[in-house]
């Protein structure tokens, strides 16, 4: 009778623990969503000017849990550009996230099934991994299953109402909630571009390449997205080739 007493015991704490986990996840979940929910209004307006509805706007958001890529692939829709580029877009905007998700496959304990891994894989984002990663011990699904509860509703929702907001809202105030996004791209660049020189030059390097293909001739004539895409791919080479990444000093900081 005792030992199936510490079996109920011991089944209740590992249920606790699990439960637990994924409390926690919603916990460090809430802020992101909510930091998403923001972004994504911006970006339903992005969405609305490439001609989505409120529907296919927050389907493409909650497919596509990816500001950038989001945005790129938009800008690849609204100028009927053809379905190879916008593939290449995407991939060129989010292959951080193959790395992300290389990552965490090392932090998975070697008992986790895949379809963990292929639903975690499904978005793997920048906050989330962060969060994630940051973690002690092995990667726990149940805890980005919590963070996910919150930020995925958080970027599909924001960007569906802000479709909506578009259709009803005056122009003037479209355009001025349009240059939030812009906002938020600058407030990603320019914190490490204060603290590193190579990442500033590189970001000085983008805006002035940026500003030259869209007078240059020839050049010019090129829709939007495919000037994006041809400036990230040589500009990161660039840096790539010019100023490699440290992997002795990398291993000192961590």
């Amino acid at each position: 009778m005792s030992r199936i007493t510490d079996k109920i015991k011991l089944f209740f704490r590992f249920l606790f623990i699990r439960e637990r986990i994924f409390c926690e996840g919603i916990r460090d979940g809430i802020p992101i969503g909510l930091g998403y929910f923001a972004v994504a209004f911006s970006l339903g307006f992005t969405a609305r000017e490439a001609g989505l509805n409120a529907f296919q706007g927050f389907l493409a958001s909650l497919l596509n849990n990816a500001s950038a890529g989001e945005y790129a692939g938009f800008t690849v829709i609204r100028e009927n550009a053809p379905y190879w580029q916008m593939a290449v877009m995407i991939l060129i905007a989010n292959a951080r996230y193959l790395l992300m998700s290389c990552a965490l496959s090392q932090r998975f304990s070697s008992s986790t099934p895949w379809y963990h891994r292929v639903f975690i894989g499904y978005d793997v984002t920048d906050e989330l991994f962060g969060i994630t990663i940051a973690r002690k011990g092995d990667v726990e699904p149940k805890y980005f299953y919590g963070a996910m509860l919150c930020a995925v509703p958080g970027w599909s929702i924001g960007t569906l109402l802000g479709v909506i907001a578009g259709n009803i809202l005056p122009d003037r105030i479209v355009s001025a909630f349009g240059v939030a996004l812009f906002g938020m791209f600058i407030a990603i660049i320019i914190p490490p571009a204060r603290e590193n020189k190579i990442i500033r030059l590189a970001v000085i390097c983008s805006f002035i390449s940026s500003y030259a293909a869209s007078i240059l001739p020839y050049v010019s004539k090129l829709s939007e997205g495919t000037r994006i895409m041809i400036l990230t791919v040589v500009l990161s080479v660039l840096a790539a080739i010019f100023f490699p990444v440290d992997e002795k000093e990398n291993a000192d900081e961590k």
